[in-house]
């Protein structure tokens, strides 16, 4: 069985690429990793941090164990290029620690995808910075974020 095309599919124009990037933003921040998973290739390849990450299942692993860790993950991506059958984006996310520390964490994602729409690639590198609880930005209930919620850009970061 093959999996059934994610559009938008490359090669992306800014607008299909930014689609994708909203469509990886939701599927995130509603912390499904197995629901996750079926966005990239069976094969995918990851460097996230320092992790390197190969296939379905270790991706299902690596997010669940992910967002364990990380309590009340909210996440907002933003496109930063797009060339062919590759996007660039940069990201945010907040979350806290299990003794409530919250935390900032800033980075950058590589993606490459197949002629289906699935994500073959994805290199990450990712910085944590810790900030108090008022100087959280993004406080949207848990899931999506909200269509009228500032992004990256709007937010200054």
């Amino acid at each position: 069985m093959t999996d059934a095309p994610r559009p938008p599919l490359p090669p992306f124009t800014a607008d299909t690429a930014a689609q994708k990037v909203r469509a990886a933003e939701d599927g995130w921040n509603n912390r499904d990793p197995h629901k996750v998973s079926l966005a990239y290739t069976p094969d995918s390849r990851w460097r996230n941090r320092s992790e390197f990450i190969n296939g379905r299942a270790e991706i299902v692993d690596f997010l669940t164990r992910k967002w364990a860790k990380e309590h009340e993950y909210r996440l907002i991506k933003e496109l930063w290029c797009t060339g062919g059958n590759r996007i660039a984006v940069r990201f945010a996310y907040e979350w806290h620690d299990a003794e409530g520390q919250w935390f900032r964490s800033y980075g950058n994602e590589n993606w490459e995808f197949d002629e289906r729409g699935l994500m073959a690639r994805r290199h990450a590198s990712i910085n944590d910075l810790p900030i108090s609880e008022a100087d959280r930005l993004f406080r949207w209930p848990q899931g999506r974020r909200p269509d009228d919620h500032p992004g990256l850009s709007e937010l200054g970061l």
